[in-house]
């Protein structure tokens, strides 16, 4: 990405009186780090308290749809808590209580709650899927199901934790769980748009229909080189990445420990013939459903979800989660080890803590910044986020992804932006 690139990039939107702040900071971000375009959208309550994008592609817009990559996660918790408000799912049953067949090659004794915290030993598939299976028809006639009953658990050598980060297969599990307890038995797909975004008319979706397409703006990656490159430049020289070489070092170092023994290393490529992450730019993959790495959606879409479940799953005086389920969806947050430290709640959504003088810098910078949040975030970028006690509801979506800002601190500035305006207030 050029200097010139970035001159150009054009800014547009408002904010409330109090938020100028985030505008500003906004701004300046856009204007010098390797950016392309981005949404920004905040909610405070029901009211939209910021409302920003921008962009050096003329044809992207606040209403553009982007994919999300890991943020999409948390719409895989929203599903499954609403059939807990509908009576349906209990987080402490064991799968095969829904699924019988699941419980194949011993995995009988898995729970709900296990597989929402990353716990499955099911975060690698020994086998490539085909793009064609992930359409809703072909979900529906179980070409994703019939792999995961066949599919054994595999869990990290040598540690006590059986928390490992199921990138991408937590979704395509749990959608399986979720059509075979819905009475309807939709896909979370159909589920996202009849019963949420649909009646929002929140800009959110999971499986990219063809008339659609069009709205679809492509993700970027930065190269590995070009961030290490600019990394080594000091910030009053113009450096476009958040952190500098020690900073980024540091952090990558202390996670390759960590990460030793996991089960994703040598496993097969999500799907068949997938080379790079510019892969899920392919119309076949973002017409699928893959709800942990594959949800479309613009930041308006996402800060309006997120504002529902700030507010305790009602929006508007209409209920979308019932205050029990709602509970259930936010207790029991765990923390453990998966790489980092992290707290997962029974209903599989991520705790942001506040941490201690003694927490490590992985630690502050994952939680530091962003305490109070519940929620997650995706790969490069984006974030999908609320804080239930400052009732935000919070949604950052960018097209270039920064995958070396493996913490998506790049984002968190702005929570953390908001939060001190909402002191100053």
């Amino acid at each position: 990405m050029s200097n010139k690139v970035t001159e150009q990039i054009r800014i547009d939107g408002t904010v409330a009186p109090g938020f100028e702040p985030v505008k500003s900071l906004f701004e300046h971000n856009m204007r010098t780090q390797a950016e392309e375009s981005a949404q920004l959208c905040v909610y405070v309550g029901e009211e939209k308290v910021v409302d920003l994008w921008a962009t050096s592609d003329s044809g992207f817009s606040a209403d553009s749809l982007v994919n999300i990559f890991s943020s999409g996660k948390s719409f895989e918790a929203i599903a499954m808590a609403w059939l807990v408000s509908k009576g349906l799912l209990n987080y402490s049953a064991r799968i095969t209580d829904y699924w019988p067949e699941f419980g194949a090659n011993g995995k009988g004794e898995l729970t709900v709650a296990e597989l929402m915290r990353h716990e499955a030993g099911l975060a690698a598939f020994d086998v490539s899927l085909e793009t064609k299976d992930l359409l809703t028809e072909n979900i529906k006639l179980n070409k994703i199901g019939s792999v995961i009953e066949n599919h054994s658990q595999k869990f990290r050598e040598g540690e006590d934790s059986k928390r490992e980060y199921h990138a991408i297969t937590r979704g395509w599990i749990v959608n399986e769980v979720f059509r075979r307890v819905d009475p309807e038995h939709r896909t979370i797909g159909e589920f996202l748009r009849q019963d949420i975004s649909g009646p929002l008319g929140a800009d959110v979706v999971i499986g990219v229909q063809k008339e659609e397409l069009s709205r679809v703006k492509a993700i970027s990656p930065l190269g590995i080189g070009f961030h290490l490159r600019e990394s080594l430049k000091p910030r009053f020289l113009g450096r476009r990445v958040k952190d500098n070489i020690f900073q980024l070092s540091g952090k990558l170092f202390k996670l390759i420990p960590a990460l030793r023994g996991g089960t994703t290393a040598g496993a097969p490529a999500p799907f068949v013939g997938m080379e790079n992450i510019e892969a899920f730019n392919d119309v076949a993959i973002v017409m699928g459903e893959t709800p942990s790495a594959n949800a479309h959606c613009s930041a308006r879409g996402l800060a309006q979800i997120a504002a529902l479940m700030a507010k305790g799953g009602s929006w508007e005086g209409n209920e979308f989660l019932s205050e029990t389920a709602w509970k259930a969806m936010h207790d029991d947050p765990i923390q453990s080890d998966m790489g980092l430290r992290t707290t997962f709640t029974q209903g599989g959504v991520a705790l942001f803590r506040e941490t201690t003088r003694e927490a490590s810098k992985l630690d502050r910078a994952l939680n530091q910044g962003r305490e109070g949040f519940y929620g997650w975030m995706g790969l490069g970028g984006s974030i999908f986020q609320w804080h239930p006690e400052e009732k935000i509801g919070f949604g950052f979506v960018p097209t270039s992804l920064h995958v070396l800002d493996i913490l998506n601190e790049r984002g968190k500035v702005y929570q953390t932006e908001v939060l001190n305006c909402l002191k100053g207030n």
